[in-house]
């Protein structure tokens, strides 16, 4: 067994894991919780964020017409900021209604944007407009499926949305869901543990690589929602740390732990 300590809001509280060398899943060990990616160590990241509340909530609007909007409009290739002024502006102009037309949202979404005194344009302002009018038109009087699945899987036959944005807008939604957002960060964490075959790719094997990271998350005792979105935003910011680094230097204490000591 191995034992990890965390300092948290003034008290020690403890989390104890298998042996390193025990499996989490067929042919994947649990590995050491202070070594960077390993399943003991994302097992030892989301048992902290619980202690503290974080990566508990992942909506960026107040219904399921928002949700569409915010994901739709940001995504690959579309930084943060950028996706988000958007969804700000056709929400704040009222324009996430049914019969908006196809017009009034992609002036909306052509009109420059200022960040930092500096003007910056919303990519394929058209194409999204017309996806966008497309989804409220079609959610009208729509009830989501009770099963997390069934949900998502209904929600990609929307215009513009694919299987990794549908599972983004569940994932978002219902928090304790098992679908996963399987993108590159996802996939380098995976693959790092053998979770994924190197031939597997979104485009080809989507339902393939989530039901593995949903197994995992299972397996590791944890809700999947939290799980994806706990891995996504530590591998963005270790990505440039790790291209860099040597295996020996795999092996530290956790970078982004709140105010956490870890210990065999």
């Amino acid at each position: 067994m191995q034992t990890m300590y965390a300092y948290i809001s003034g008290e020690t509280r403890t989390l104890t894991m298998p042996d390193a060398s025990e499996e989490v899943l067929p042919g994947i060990p649990w590995g050491a919780f202070d070594e960077l990616l390993t399943p003991a160590y994302w097992r030892g990241q989301v048992w902290q964020h619980q202690q503290t509340g974080g990566y508990a909530d992942f909506r960026l609007g107040r219904s399921l017409e928002e949700e569409v909007a915010a994901c739709l409009l940001g995504g690959w290739g579309m930084p943060a900021e950028l996706a988000l002024a958007a969804y700000r502006r056709v929400r704040e102009r009222g324009l996430l209604r049914h019969d908006v037309t196809t017009q009034a949202l992609e002036d909306a979404l052509a009109e420059p944007f200022i960040f930092h005194g500096r003007q910056r344009k919303y990519r394929f302002s058209r194409q999204k407009a017309r996806y966008l009018q497309g989804c409220l038109a079609r959610l009208y009087g729509y009830t989501p499926p009770v099963d997390d699945v069934d949900f998502r899987d209904s929600l990609q036959t929307l215009p513009g949305i694919g299987l990794k944005t549908a599972s983004w807008i569940v994932r978002n939604i219902r928090p304790t869901s098992e679908v996963a957002i399987v993108d590159v960060h996802i996939l380098r964490a995976g693959r790092h543990i053998g979770l994924f075959p190197d031939e597997w790719e979104p485009q080809t094997h989507y339902r393939e690589l989530e039901r593995n990271f949903v197994s995992l998350a299972r397996a590791l005792g944890v809700p999947a929602a939290t799980l994806d979105g706990l891995i996504w935003d530590y591998m963005r910011q270790l990505s440039p740390t790790l291209r860099k680094a040597s295996p020996g230097e795999m092996r530290q204490t956790d970078l982004f732990a709140h105010e956490a000591a870890a210990i065999h």
